[in-house]
């Protein structure tokens, strides 16, 4: 469904909202869509007695898209990043926070546990400075605190991450991403490739929208003040990360659990950056620990009017 979050449209999956459940706020990676998410994780999450919330972060599926802000020359602004400078972004980390407060504001929701992964868990952190209230929980997966010197991914992944696939059609676009997902996926929890090819496949007939990848990995590039201001996040914070992650080392993990006062660290081996059944299997009972512990009485109710 559609809702107006944050004076933008925002596209919305409101699953378990038919009782009085504590919420969760998923938050997706860059260029994903909330289709991204596993069926797996979303229904055992709802099967715990959540209301699971997921949306198309803006600029991506049936979220509103940003044509007027044009397409961002990413060589010449990662160029100025490596130089040290902050490369000039049409947008925010922080606003998509704002998106994703908005869509609890619309929903009528006043807490929730907030889980994002990669650039989504990067978001999440963003959500936990920016309204530490309206934060039950923070489960930043797969992602980084975005201090400069960590180490980054290898040659050969940061190519198959900025290729593009040779055309817009539903089928060279799933063979860019299941090439895509091959090189940063779980080596120990390798994904079936007929299931890897029906969900990428969904979400190339869903919607399909590079520019605006390009527009949000301005936004993680530009977001260079997030690392020092971890320190001050009193929300309950479980950092899960892969040891074989290819894209987002797992010393990226290790310093944002470093730097959020009191946060867990669970590293899986075999795992790299995606979500395939085996990953999720080790993950869901440290969430859901987590989430148990952070537990509020008041975890999620109406707004006052």
């Amino acid at each position: 469904m559609k809702i107006r979050a944050n004076g933008i449209d925002i596209e919305v999956e409101d699953s378990g909202a038919n009782q009085a459940r504590p919420a969760v706020l998923l938050i997706m990676g860059l260029g994903m869509q909330l289709v991204a998410w596993p069926t797996q994780l979303v229904q055992a999450l709802v099967n715990a007695g959540y209301r699971v919330i997921r949306h198309d972060n803006r600029d991506v599926g049936l979220s509103q898209h940003f044509d007027a802000l044009g397409k961002p020359n990413i060589v010449w602004q990662s160029f100025k990043y490596k130089l040290g400078l902050t490369p000039l972004a049409p947008y925010g980390l922080s606003d998509m926070a704002a998106d994703s407060l908005g869509v609890l504001d619309a929903l009528g929701i006043r807490q929730a546990h907030v889980v994002g992964v990669s650039m989504g868990g990067m978001i999440a952190q963003r959500v936990a400075l920016a309204a530490p209230g309206r934060a039950l929980s923070l489960a930043s997966i797969m992602s980084s605190s975005g201090a400069r010197g960590l180490p980054q991914a290898r040659p050969e992944v940061i190519r198959a991450l900025l290729q593009r696939p040779a055309g817009n059609s539903p089928q060279l676009v799933l063979a860019h991403y299941v090439r895509l997902f091959k090189v940063i996926g779980s080596p120990a929890f390798p994904t079936p490739e007929n299931e890897l090819r029906e969900r990428i496949l969904l979400g190339a007939k869903r919607g399909y929208y590079p520019v605006g990848t390009l527009r949000q990995m301005l936004a993680v590039m530009a977001d260079v003040s997030r690392a020092g201001q971890l320190a001050s996040i009193r929300v309950p914070t479980l950092v899960i990360h892969g040891k074989a992650d290819p894209l987002v080392p797992y010393a990226c993990g290790e310093d944002t659990a470093r730097r959020i006062v009191g946060a867990t660290l669970l590293g899986i081996e075999g795992m790299g950056h995606d979500l395939p059944p085996g990953v999720v299997e080790r993950l869901l009972p440290a969430l859901l620990s987590h989430m148990k512990a952070a537990a509020a009485p008041v975890s999620s109710q109406d707004l006052e009017p």
